[in-house]
């Protein structure tokens, strides 16, 4: 039986061809065939020459996401392939399957799977569904995750604006067998953490940043750090860990704070540790009003651009955020300074520090340029998957 047909745009399907998995609804000419939402079609050029198979949702603006280039079927064997070759990255070839640690299982667009991303928490897997499409294979996806992980529970998270982009409803909560009510304990980076798998942000916590985390820690022995944007402690657990004199972390989350203020518990540097409530903006203002200075900042806020149209709005918060802490920085002092906004470059993200440093006539230079750690693979046909952004520089 034929497949509802994708017919792209003259000249429009080099990126496709190219293999980048997004096909938005801008670039497609005819669609045939009545595809009805989660159907799997084939996309062609406008010369009729097979380009892929996907998935269709006519509520995304993502209309089709591109699984397969070889004409083969999205069939269940399909998908669980791409599960046990996911699992093979993390387990065989980087070694983090450790029972109590902690690693992105499946990274949606960078191990083929758009849509899709699932950490693991020792013996509990988060599962996130980013697509109505890959949610309509849930039962597959899940068999295919229990036989390659074998978890005690996996709980579904949600993005409500992601649910409104792809028509999705969905509810936060155990899929299968069950995950804790309170705070988890896993092993990540050398360290204990506290992962509230319910209710924390994204998935539970930011195992993208592991290897930054490690790297920022070399420069903190003996300065005082403004962890912005903390989340549940992190980068301040790490630094103080390394020798930091004293660690003050913000965040705007009460409960993120709560839990870091454990984690630092846990790790025993809860003496060098402080927290406060605020704004990541105001809370600097108020630093540079007062005149403190810190011979290290972390800036990590959450994303600042979601869509290609908000990227210029994204680097001028950007550009403002790292002018606030420059001014909050001592001579010789250490800026790491982060943007998870796939939508931004690592060119333009540095353009937007680079931009703050001269409007503050504050000579900076770049010591490291860093991304996510290698259990968040980057496509090579997909540069937005490249999404994690970590400049370590000298405020001179």
């Amino acid at each position: 039986m034929a497949l509802p047909r994708i017919t792209l745009l003259q000249g429009r399907e080099a990126p496709f061809l190219g293999g980048h998995p997004w096909l938005f609804s801008g670039a497609i000419q005819a669609e045939a065939g009545n595809p009805l939402p989660g159907d799997e079609v084939e996309v062609v050029a406008s010369t009729g020459s097979f380009v892929a198979r996907g998935l269709y949702n006519p509520h995304s603006q993502i209309r089709v996401r591109l699984y397969r280039w070889d004409g083969g079927p999205l069939d269940s064997d399909f998908f669980a392939g791409r599960i046990r070759d996911a699992v093979r990255l993390r387990h065989g070839i980087l070694g983090l399957g450790a029972p109590d640690g902690a690693c992105r299982l499946v990274f949606s667009e960078g191990d083929g799977l758009s849509g899709l991303t699932v950490d693991r928490y020792g013996p509990y897997l988060s599962a996130q569904f980013t697509s109505l499409p890959l949610h309509r294979r849930q039962d597959v996806l899940l068999d295919a995750l229990q036989e390659s992980e074998a978890p005690a529970g996996v709980v579904l998270r949600t993005e409500k604006r992601i649910l409104e982009e792809e028509g999705l409803e969905l509810r936060d909560g155990p899929l299968r067998g069950d995950v804790p009510e309170g705070p988890y304990e896993i092993r990540d980076g050398g360290f204990r953490f506290g992962v509230d798998l319910r209710t924390g942000q994204k998935t539970g916590f930011y195992l993208d940043q592991r290897e930054n985390r490690t790297r920022a820690a070399t420069y903190a022995r003996g300065r005082t750090v403004a962890d912005v944007c903390c989340y549940t402690g992190g980068f301040a657990v790490a630094l103080a860990a390394a020798g930091a004199t004293a660690v003050t972390g913000v965040d705007a989350s009460e409960s993120a704070l709560a839990l870091a203020a454990a984690n630092a518990e846990r790790n025993g540097v809860a003496s060098v540790t402080t927290f406060a409530r605020g704004d990541a903006f105001k809370w600097l203002e108020g630093e540079r009003e007062a005149g403190r200075l810190y011979g290290m900042i972390v800036l990590d806020p959450p994303r600042f651009a979601r869509t290609r149209k908000g990227v210029a709005q994204a680097l001028k918060a950007y550009q403002r955020l790292n002018g606030l802490a420059l001014a909050c920085l001592e001579p010789d002092g250490i800026l790491v300074t982060c943007s998870c906004s796939g939508r931004v470059t690592m060119n333009e993200f540095g353009g937007a520090v680079g931009r703050a440093a001269a409007a503050a006539r504050r000579p900076l230079q770049l010591l490291e340029a860093r991304g996510q750690a290698p259990d968040h693979p980057v496509s090579a046909t997909c540069p937005e998957s490249a999404y994690l952004k970590c400049l370590i520089a000298r405020a001179v």
